[in-house]
């Protein structure tokens, strides 16, 4: 069974008809998630991809979902996450980047309040392996295994789960955490699910410059894991003050540099690789 989803995971699609939509819920059905309904309003009673869709989350709610992914422009993504956090859907990713950083702190503060799980915005999604993909991670790279993933860069997280599974071992877990400065589900929050999980036996963390997440997750490692844990941290070559990339990878103040984060890992015992394709010879 998967962390967050698992092979009974049943899904909707938010803005299904839009391009990110329509082509990755055919994607995610290949991959063999349960991609029960979509949502464009007034499109309601046609279908796509072989997925009914109708108006509104709320008229989804009779087929029982427990996951939406939010396919909608960044202007309409709080108000597509409201109706979802209303409806009571457990598990909300934001696929949209670009979302505007107080709307995502007012989708944030309703998920705590209803103990709703978010993903993003502005990732790659997340997948159990062998059984539910909700997102845009390219289907051809996994391969079933013990090592778990989370990232904050999109295609580092693809070039680094295809080093794995290139090497001859697989993965149980790979979530996309988002690039925003803020997202809903961190590093630690991966770690405890990661730790909890009886198919998982090694970790990885893709982190990068900006933000002191991954010190705080350095800090979480030394009490509360127990399991292998390597890392990987982007923008190393970044002048200080530069933003590179991802909203959240700007440093500043001397704080959230990679050379920060790799101390902190190292104090941690966690062995942090020089280039994205060593990540494999690490977990060896």
């Amino acid at each position: 069974m998967g962390a967050i989803v698992n092979k009974d995971t049943k899904v909707i699609v938010q803005g299904i008809t839009g391009h990110q939509g329509k082509f990755h819920s055919g994607e995610m059905v290949k991959f063999g998630t349960r991609v029960v309904a979509g949502t464009s309003p007034g499109k309601g009673g046609t279908e796509l991809n072989g997925i009914p869709i109708f108006n509104t989350v709320k008229e989804t709610l009779p087929l029982g979902p427990d996951a939406t992914m939010i396919a909608v422009a960044a202007p309409f993504v709080m108000d597509a996450a409201l109706e979802a956090i209303d409806a009571g859907i457990p598990t909300v990713y934001i696929l949209t980047e670009h979302v505007p950083f107080h709307d995502t702190m007012e989708i944030l503060y309703h998920c705590k309040r209803k103990g709703i799980t978010l993903i993003g915005p502005n990732g790659p999604g997340i997948t159990a392996v062998g059984e539910c993909k909700i997102g845009i991670m390219p289907n051809h790279i996994f391969r079933k295994g013990d090592v778990a993933v989370a990232s904050r860069s999109g295609t580092l997280t693809y070039e680094i789960v295809d080093a794995i599974t290139r090497s001859g071992m697989g993965e149980s877990n790979v979530i996309g955490l988002g690039g925003d400065p803020v997202v809903g589900m961190t590093f630690i929050d991966a770690l405890k699910l990661f730790e909890a999980d009886p198919n998982t036996k090694k970790i990885v963390l893709v982190g990068e410059i900006g933000g002191i997440n991954e010190e705080l997750a350095a800090e979480y490692i030394k009490e509360h894991v127990k399991k292998k844990v390597v890392a990987y941290i982007a923008g190393r070559s970044a002048p200080p003050g530069k933003r590179m990339g991802h909203a959240g990878a700007i440093v500043e103040g001397g704080r959230g540099t990679a050379e920060s984060k790799i101390k902190a890992f190292n104090e941690a015992g966690v062995k942090v690789a020089d280039y994205p394709a060593d990540i494999a010879i690490l977990l060896e």
